[in-house]
C-alpha cells in the first residue's frame, strides 16, 4: 500500500472568510477574479456577514481597524494605582461586603454595622485601584467578517471563541468534502481515525483561562466551565466528541506560532504508519483582546500605532492606514495580531480514490526541530534550516532535481517583524543556492489576514490550495519594495500577482517561540495524481474520476444550501452518549455501539519475554 496522506477538504474562518470551496484565498485575489468567481464568494461573504452591499464586504473583510464588536481600542480598561490621603472623620464609606469582615480591607479597617454592611474607614494613606481607560498602542487586527459570529450557528452557551470557530471550522470541511461523516464513521472503524486540533495559547477569552484569571480582579466569580474550557487541546476534543463523535486517537500537538504544521505531522505519521485513514488536522486561536496583544506589545512584536507612523512619516495623533499594518519583507515594525480557525482532511491515497474524494494535495511529510543552543527564546535560531531544508530533500526524492528547482514555491511565514525578513529570506536563500534553485517564488498572505499565532500555517497552506486552483500567488499588497536587508538572490517575492499554473509543489514555512520550527512539504493536485497513477494504474484513476464526479454534485448542492443561508454547523452535544452498559471487553476485542475493535495488537519482535 502507498498510504500516501492526501489532503482532501478544508474548512475555516478568517479574516477573509471561510476557507472552503477556496472562499478565503479568492478574497485576497479579489479583483483579479472571474465574474462568476466574485459573484460566488461575495455570496458567501454576504450569508455570513448579514449584508449583500459589495463596498461592507470588502471593508469589513480582511486586516483592518479593530471594531468595537472586539474592544474599543480607544478606551481600553485599566485600573490605575493611586495612593489617597483622607482625614479619618471623613475618609468613610459603607458597603455590602460579600463575605468580607472586619479587617479585612487593605488601606483601611472595616467594622459591621448590621448583618450585611460594613463601613470602611481609610487610614491616613490608602493604596487604591482606580478605574479608568487608555488608548490602546494598536488598532489593527486580522478579525472575522464583520457581523459573523460563529456562536450564534449552533447551542454555543459557555463556549471559549476558539472552540466556536473550531466547530464552524470541522463542519465547514466536511462541507467541503461533500461526503456525509455517518457514512464515512460506518466505512472506517473509530481505531482508524485521528483528530489533531488545538490552540498555541489555550483559549484566553472570557470564557476561558483569560476569564477564569480575570474574575476575582474583577468583582465576578469564577464559573465552573472556564478552567476545563480553557485548555489548549479544547478545540480537538470538541470536534472528536461533538462535531464527529468519534473515539478517533486524539493529543493534539503544541508548537507555538508552529502548532497547526505539528497538528499535520502527526496526521501525516498516523496515515503513513497505517494507524489511521483519516485524520482531522487544524489550528485554532482567538487572540484578539486587550490582555493577549499587552503581552505582545510588551516584547516589541506588534505593529503599534506609533511605530507604523513613523514608517508612513504621519505626525502623532494621525490615523495609520489599518489595512497595510502588516508588512512582511518590507521596511516593517511587528506582526498584526489575527483569528482563525483552520481544519484539513487527510485520508489515505487508496481510500480517496475508492471514495471519490477531491484530490486538493498531497501531504507527504513535515519536518519539525528544535533550534538548539540560542541567546533568546523568542529569537529565530538555526533550526529552521534543517526543517526547510528536510523537506527539500523529501520532495527531491519523489520529484527529481529539475522539477524541485523549477517548479515549486514557497508559502513564508512572513510575520512582518524587521527580525524575521531578515532571518527567513536568509534561510531560504541558503537552502534554495544548496539545491540548485534560482528563483523561488515566495508568498507571504499575513499582509492579508494578520498572524493567526497557533493557527497560522493553516492560513498559509488553505491558500496554497487555492494558488494551485486559479494559478496565482497573491501579491504581497502591503508593500510596495522590499526592505533593504532582505536578501533576494535566489527569491523572487510576490510583490506583483505571480503565475503558479506550472508548481509541482508548495512549502509551507512556520517559525514559533521558542525554538519551535515546522516545515511541511505538499503536493500540487496534478502532482499528486501523477503518483496516484504511477502506484494505481490508469484503470483506477479513471474509476475515481468517475466517483469523483458524484461527489463534486454533491459539494455544489451544499454549497448551494449555504449561500441561501440553510446551513448551520454539525453539533451533537448529549447525543449518542455510551454509558458502562453499552460496552462489551474480552480479552481478544472491545464493542461498543455496534462497533468490534480488535485487542490483537502486535509488538516488535523480540519484544516477547517467553
Amino acid at each position: 500500500m502507498l498510504r500516501l496522506p492526501v489532503m482532501v477538504a478544508a474548512g475555516g474562518i478568517n479574516s477573509a472568510g471561510r476557507t472552503s470551496r477556496r472562499h478565503a484565498y479568492r478574497r485576497m485575489i479579489w479583483d483579479h477574479l472571474s465574474v462568476p468567481d466574485q459573484t460566488a464568494t461575495a455570496g458567501a461573504l454576504a450569508q455570513m456577514m448579514g449584508t449583500a452591499d459589495a463596498d461592507n464586504l470588502l471593508k469589513h473583510t480582511l486586516v483592518r481597524e479593530i471594531e468595537k464588536d472586539w474592544f474599543d481600542h480607544r478606551a481600553v480598561p485599566w485600573h490605575r494605582r493611586a495612593q489617597v490621603s483622607a482625614d479619618q472623620a471623613q475618609g468613610l464609606f459603607d458597603y455590602n461586603p460579600g463575605g468580607i469582615g472586619e479587617g479585612e480591607v487593605v488601606g483601611g479597617q472595616t467594622s459591621s454595622l448590621d448583618d450585611k454592611r460594613v463601613r470602611v474607614a481609610l487610614g491616613p494613606e490608602s493604596d487604591v485601584l482606580l478605574p479608568s481607560t487608555r488608548l490602546f498602542d494598536v488598532s489593527s487586527a486580522g478579525q472575522l467578517p464583520t457581523g459573523f459570529n460563529p456562536g450564534d450557528l449552533y447551542p454555543s452557551r459557555n463556549h471559549p471563541r476558539a472552540v466556536q470557530m473550531t466547530v464552524f471550522a470541522v463542519s465547514d470541511a466536511l462541507a467541503d468534502l461533500g461526503m456525509d461523516w455517518a457514512m464515512l464513521a460506518d466505512k472506517v472503524p473509530a481505531e482508524a481515525v485521528s483528530v489533531y486540533i488545538s490552540s498555541a495559547m489555550g483559549q484566553l477569552d472570557d470564557a476561558g483561562s483569560g476569564g477564569m484569571l480575570r474574575a476575582r480582579l474583577q468583582g465576578r466569580r469564577v464559573s465552573s466551565k472556564q478552567c476545563p474550557f480553557g485548555f489548549a487541546e479544547m478545540p480537538g476534543d470538541f470536534a472528536s466528541a461533538y462535531v464527529l463523535g468519534t473515539m478517533s486517537a486524539t493529543g493534539p500537538a503544541l508548537g507555538a506560532c508552529a502548532t497547526f504544521l505539528y497538528n499535520l505531522r502527526l496526521g501525516i505519521a498516523e496515515i503513513r504508519a497505517g494507524r489511521s485513514r483519516i485524520a482531522f488536522v487544524g489550528g485554532a486561536e482567538a487572540p484578539v483582546n486587550v490582555e493577549v496583544m499587552d503581552g505582545y506589545v510588551a516584547m516589541g512584536a506588534l505593529a503599534t500605532d506609533k511605530g507604523l507612523r513613523q514608517l508612513d512619516g504621519l505626525a502623532e495623533g494621525e490615523q495609520v492606514d489599518n489595512r497595510r499594518a502588516c508588512r512582511p519583507f518590507g521596511e516593517n515594525c511587528g506582526f498584526t495580531m489575527a483569528e482563525s480557525a483552520q481544519v484539513v482532511i487527510l485520508m489515505d491515497d487508496a481510500l480517496a480514490l475508492e471514495l471519490g474524494a477531491p484530490i486538493l494535495a498531497g501531504a507527504p511529510f513535515v519536518s519539525v526541530r528544535a533550534d538548539g543552543a540560542k541567546k533568546s527564546i523568542s529569537g529565530p535560531g538555526a533550526g529552521n534550516y534543517l526543517t526547510v531544508a528536510e523537506a527539500m530533500a523529501t520532495l527531491r526524492n519523489i520529484l527529481g532535481d529539475e522539477r524541485l528547482k523549477h517548479r515549486g514555491m514557497v508559502q513564508a511565514h512572513g510575520t512582518g517583524t524587521p527580525q524575521n525578513r531578515v532571518t527567513e529570506s536568509t534561510l531560504l536563500n541558503k537552502v534554495a543556492e544548496a539545491f540548485g534553485v534560482s528563483e523561488w517564488p515566495v508568498a507571504a498572505i499575513k499582509s492579508y489576514v494578520g498572524h493567526s499565532l497557533g493557527a497560522a500555517a493553516g492560513d498559509q497552506l488553505t491558500a496554497t490550495l487555492g494558488i494551485w486552483q486559479h494559478g496565482m500567488i497573491p501579491r504581497i499588497h502591503t508593500v510596495g519594495e522590499l526592505a533593504d536587508d532582505v536578501v533576494t538572490d535566489r527569491l523572487r517575492f510576490a510583490l506583483t500577482e505571480q503565475d503558479s499554473s506550472e508548481r509541482d509543489y508548495a512549502l509551507i514555512n512556520s517559525k514559533g517561540f521558542g525554538g519551535n520550527n515546522a516545515t511541511a512539504a505538499l503536493l500540487s493536485p496534478d502532482t499528486t495524481e501523477q503518483v496516484l497513477t504511477r502506484a494505481h494504474g490508469q484503470d483506477e484513476i479513471a474509476a475515481w474520476r468517475d466517483r469523483r464526479e458524484a461527489v463534486a454534485a454533491a459539494q455544489a448542492a451544499t454549497e448551494a444550501e449555504r449561500i441561501a443561508g440553510n446551513w448551520a454547523p454539525s453539533y451533537h452535544f448529549d447525543e449518542g452518549v455510551l454509558t458502562d452498559a453499552d460496552v462489551t471487553v474480552t480479552s481478544e476485542s472491545i464493542a461498543f455501539a455496534g462497533q468490534t475493535i480488535s485487542l490483537n495488537v502486535g509488538v516488535p519482535e523480540g519484544w516477547q519475554v517467553d
